[in-house]
């Protein structure tokens, strides 16, 4: 499911707010250690959406 998450992620990269939905869906559905594998390549690969990510993985 991480590797799905990730591709997802990528092709809605484009839009801030589809990206901040997909990337709370794929939290929810993930265990523990692949959110934390998530959240290191969200950082990553997604510096410009820094803000979102720190919202969503506050909670995580």
């Amino acid at each position: 499911m991480l590797n799905y998450a990730k591709k997802v992620l990528t092709r809605v990269s484009f839009d801030a707010r589809l990206f901040e939905k997909e990337l709370r869906k794929a939290i929810k559905m993930l265990i523990n250690e692949e959110v934390q594998e998530l959240r290191s390549w969200c950082y990553a690969n997604f510096g410009a959406h820094q803000a979102i990510l720190n919202r969503c993985f506050v909670v995580a």
